[in-house]
């Protein structure tokens, strides 16, 4: 068992929703909403794009899988029952002492090419930690760079060429996707990977690929013929409701 199994369970069906029911929020209580913190460090000397969100994608899955978060863990029920609600995601930029100070909440930092980022264990968004709700959540957008090649044998997050996003946005969609793929991966699959640390590469292909990996066919055939997998947002920010955002390409 996986603290994950709830999305496996409702990945294909979310998915198939229209996009007008993916905002349909009617049957939360919005003093119960919860979300996952992500918080990104970005000094005056700003980090790369792509690291910054491979530091975020891989601090998110981390967060989940973390001996903490086991059964008999002190994350386990925070994470647990935000998993088997709406996953969403926060992302607030931090530097300075700001920076130092959300080390000292409960979560994992992992830092790529010098880019930092700090996912936080998730919690209800009415009593989020003073150390965070006076971290800005605007002002994330980074631009573009070109990363090089990608490392062998580490996943691929592929961002929707034709979706701008700000970093901000964008960090949130790669923790899905790496959540997301730490569902529905085996058991020993998941273990290789977090010997990697959750390693991870991000990545905005040309449209030709992007229409080449996602092609319209269900999602147990792209997860079973190709590996991927795709992240579906609900569009309260940024995206238009039921947008794919982030296709996720594992590497074997």
């Amino acid at each position: 068992m996986s603290i994950l199994d709830p999305l496996a369970a409702r990945y294909a069906a979310w998915l198939g929703l229209p996009a007008s029911a993916t905002r349909d929020t009617a049957d939360e209580d919005p003093e119960h909403v919860r979300a996952m913190p992500v918080i990104l460090r970005i000094e005056r000397e700003a980090p790369a794009r792509s690291a910054l969100l491979e530091a975020a994608a891989a601090a998110a899955v981390a967060v989940c899988l973390d001996p903490q978060a086991g059964q008999d863990g002190p994350w386990h029920d925070d994470v647990d029952v935000w998993v088997r609600g709406r996953i969403r995601k926060v992302s607030r930029r931090a530097r300075g002492a700001q920076w130092a100070a959300v080390q000292a909440l409960p979560g994992v930092t992992v830092e790529v090419g010098g880019a930092q980022a700090r996912a936080l264990v998730p919690g209800l968004v009415a009593e989020v930690p003073r150390e965070v709700s006076k971290l800005q959540i605007s002002g994330s957008d980074l631009p573009l760079d070109s990363p090089g090649p990608v490392e062998a044998g580490v996943p691929v997050l592929w961002c929707n060429p034709s979706v701008p996003m700000t970093a901000g946005k964008a960090a949130a969609q790669v923790g899905h996707a790496t959540m997301l793929l730490a569902a529905l991966l085996g058991p020993a699959e998941v273990e290789g990977w977090r010997g990697k640390g959750f390693r991870c590469a991000v990545r905005t292909p040309s449209e030709a690929v992007w229409e080449g990996l996602h092609p319209g066919d269900s999602p147990d055939a792209a997860w079973k013929d190709r590996g991927v997998l795709a992240v579906r947002d609900a569009g309260f920010t940024e995206v238009s409701p039921g947008t794919v955002t982030i296709l996720a390409q594992w590497s074997s």
